[in-house]
């Protein structure tokens, strides 16, 4: 099949090379409908452009609206701002999910299914921050304003109504910190209530706990919960804390979706102490690239893809290291892809 869908590609730093090949011979076994356009960003793109997120690969996916993108290392020093934080302002990708699922059952946390939903653009990552000198100590002070807005809420609060219910679920729990942060979480808080009263209330089910509380609970009972969403701060730890119930990051997808394009990543670092070792897990980028064939209505692929990695791992019990196995990159890669190929 000849591919036909535009799509930005960027393997990223460290270990996103590895995985990024890996993920993409997956995708050539089930018939790969993406048209690529390999691009560069983090490191890759300080050393090719002098600037961790180049102008050629924000006109890329400006064009494309849709990119699978590998980890990306931020540089230190010279005063590089994240370039995941300037792909989520530059394409408004208010939206992040991150489904967390049990790919190995009999650990300690058996039968997870949770969907977390994480507002992408606001909140206090937005980035203002100043210090205050006193008395020769120029950071004496420091001082950061967050940001929410009744839009914001609305934009992140109504997609995870729509999509929760699209997939099915039954309760979406929004987690907040209202009891103290009354304006800036208690935005979102009431703007949930409004909105499910106004479009959702007879088709899903609403709830709310307090963030603290809700990282014991998911410690305790995480099978309470289906679909969790919440302001960014929370949502980047309550999804790492998540992404733990089921082995870690290595099994993580995120797909950010905005107004302008869909981005979908590995939500792992680059973990440069292993790269170019040929043991790192493509999991996470594999599942990324399954949320972004489900994003373009190929379901089928995306399923025939998510059973293959399941096989993968419980059927023929090949897994690498980070699982308790013996496998590396390229032996994992070549099981999923006959998985792929022989069903």
């Amino acid at each position: 099949m000849t591919p036909s869908i535009p799509a930005t590609l960027i393997a990223g730093d460290g270990i996103g090379p590895e995985i990024m090949e890996a993920t993409l011979a997956a995708l050539d076994a089930l018939g790969d409908p993406f048209d690529w356009d390999a691009q560069v960003a983090g490191l890759g793109g300080v050393k090719t452009a002098g600037d961790p997120l180049p102008a050629a690969t924000l006109a890329s996916i400006r064009t494309t609206r849709l990119a699978l993108k590998g980890p990306l290392e931020t540089p230190s020093g010279g005063g590089y701002r994240s370039s995941n934080v300037r792909l989520r302002e530059a394409f408004k990708l208010y939206a992040n999910m991150r489904p967390t699922k049990t790919l190995i059952p009999g650990g300690r946390y058996d039968n997870i299914d949770l969907l977390v939903f994480r507002e992408n653009v606001e909140g206090l990552y937005m980035g203002y921050e100043h210090y205050i000198p006193i008395d020769g100590d120029p950071h004496a002070v420091a001082i950061a304003t967050g940001v929410n807005t009744r839009q914001g809420a609305r934009n992140i609060l109504d997609y995870t109504f729509r999509t929760a219910i699209a997939l099915g679920r039954k309760k979406v729990t929004v987690v907040h910190k209202a009891n103290i942060m009354k304006a800036l979480t208690g935005i979102f808080l009431e703007t949930a209530y409004m909105l499910h009263k106004e479009k959702y209330a007879d088709q899903i089910a609403l709830d709310d706990v307090i963030v603290d509380a809700c990282c014991m609970k998911l410690v305790i009972n995480p099978w309470q919960f289906d679909t969790l969403v919440t302001t960014n701060l929370f949502g980047d730890i309550l999804s790492d804390l998540a992404a733990g119930l089921v082995g870690g990051l290595g099994m993580a997808p995120g797909a950010n979706i905005g107004e302008d394009a869909a981005i979908f990543e590995a939500v792992h670092g680059s973990a440069p102490d292993i790269a170019g070792k040929g043991i790192a897990n493509p999991i996470a980028l594999m599942l990324a690239a399954a949320l972004m064939l489900d994003h373009v209505d190929l379901h089928d692929k995306a399923n025939r893809l998510r059973q293959a990695i399941s096989d993968t791992l419980n059927v023929d019990h090949i897994r690498t290291g980070d699982l308790g196995g013996r496998a590396n990159t390229q032996r994992f890669t070549d099981a999923i892809v006959s998985r792929i190929k022989n069903g």
